[in-house]
């Protein structure tokens, strides 16, 4: 197995640390409902500290790349250290490809919080989909079926953002999530739509006259916030 980048593991730990706000992390611990502590550092800071750091430690190849992904993540002490994993994950597009599914998947089923998993499937799964429609429709279709209620939410929320959108894609997943009584499977589904609704209101209103009875009231809800 390939060791992950060490330096730049001690290297983000350490630039974390120093960014950290200890009035802060016990408030945005209780608010994650978080087991990992938090330094505290928030997001302006955290990606100011993160930013250079990643530029300057650029991965020798894609080997040890994921491993530092993985090490960062699997290892962290601070929740801040599984964002920041996430943060080297985005970084490198050139290896955003079907190859990078097995990760994807650990890191998702792993983080199993909404933080950690709309982060993935809005910055790195909509985009992977997007670029590899034809390999990773399959993959998102059998996330809809899992057993995983994050890889379920994942294939729901996989087409955000401003890209093309596969509409019978997104029937099926949206479909496949709406028998559920989970809270984030019903509040991925208005999500999802009223995301789209944004581009093709029509289209989305047309969703709920068809299929609006198999929906929750959340899901309604949110889908029909802005038509």
């Amino acid at each position: 197995m390939t060791a992950p980048d060490r330096a730049l593991v001690d290297a983000v730990r350490a630039a974390l640390a120093e960014s950290a706000d200890p009035s802060r992390a016990t408030a945005m611990q209780a608010y994650m409902k978080s087991a990992l502590p938090f330094y505290g550092a928030a997001r302006p800071a955290r990606d100011a500290a993160l930013k250079p750091l990643l530029a300057a430690h650029p991965p020798a190849d894609r080997a040890t790349w994921e491993a530092t992904v993985r090490a960062l993540y699997d290892e962290a002490g601070y929740r801040e250290e599984r964002y920041a994993a996430l943060a080297l994950l985005q970084r490198e597009k050139r290896w955003r490809d079907p190859g990078l599914v097995p990760l994807v998947e650990h890191l998702v089923v792993a983080g199993a919080w909404w933080d950690l998993v709309d982060e993935i499937a809005g910055r790195t799964v909509a985009p992977l989909l997007r670029a590899h429609r034809e390999a990773m429709t399959p993959v998102v279709l059998r996330w809809s079926a899992s057993d995983d209620l994050w890889l379920r939410r994942t294939s729901v929320l996989s087409q955000l953002g401003k890209g093309e959108v596969d509409r019978a894609l997104l029937t099926d997943v949206v479909l496949a999530a709406a028998p559920s009584k989970e809270f984030f499977l019903r509040k991925a589904i208005g999500w999802a739509l009223r995301d789209l609704a944004h581009r093709d209101p029509d289209w989305v209103r047309g969703f709920l006259a068809e299929h609006g009875g198999r929906l929750s009231p959340l899901s309604v809800r949110e889908a029909s916030k802005h038509l």
